[in-house]
């Protein structure tokens, strides 16, 4: 990772738009933007796309790819990654360390709304429910910047980004990073 930069975690459960917030840091930070989707084996893919939750054992191989791509993107990654179990991001941690994570926050009702109106996803609406039955919000000490999805996206971007740059430039919730983000139109 150049010049000390961290990766950021954007997480949530499915249809939080962990995608859009994500693409947006990356742009507006001048980072990598990573889906962790994409890194999911097929196996993973095929039991989703049947409507089957994943199980944790199917979850360390593709967490320790998500972890590998934090890793090594360069100047620093931003993924989205649903990262719902505090284990998944203890998994994460003890290959990165600390981290900053941005979690997005949103009712079943309008995440179930928003997921209806995908197309071409796997993550069919049936699995949202498995989603907030696994979701541990984080806790306290994991420093989180909670986020909520419910106004538009380019509030919740904007929202996202005022309340990670103090952490990325070392402010009082900082992580005693030093780069400054760029805003791009």
């Amino acid at each position: 990772m150049n010049d000390g930069r961290q990766p950021v975690l954007v997480m949530g459960v499915s249809g939080s738009g962990k995608s859009t917030v994500a693409r947006g840091l990356a742009e507006r930070l001048g980072g990598v933007y990573v889906d962790a989707d994409d890194l999911h084996p097929e196996e993973n893919v095929a039991a989703m796309a049947r409507g089957e939750p994943l199980t944790d054992a199917l979850r360390w191989g593709w967490l320790d790819a998500v972890a590998e791509a934090m890793a090594t993107t360069e100047p620093f990654a931003v993924v989205a990654c649903s990262a719902l179990k505090r284990v998944y991001r203890d998994r994460l941690r003890a290959r990165l360390g600390a981290f900053p994570i941005v979690f997005l926050e949103g009712d079943h009702a309008l995440l179930r709304e928003r997921m209806a109106q995908r197309e071409g996803h796997y993550m069919p609406v049936s699995l949202l429910d498995s989603q907030f039955a696994t979701l541990e919000p984080p806790a306290p000490e994991e420093g989180a910047i909670r986020v909520s999805v419910a106004p538009p996206p380019d509030e919740v971007l904007d929202t996202a980004l005022s309340e990670l740059s103090p952490r990325l430039q070392g402010g009082p919730e900082g992580s005693g990073q030093t780069h400054t983000p760029r805003r791009t139109s």
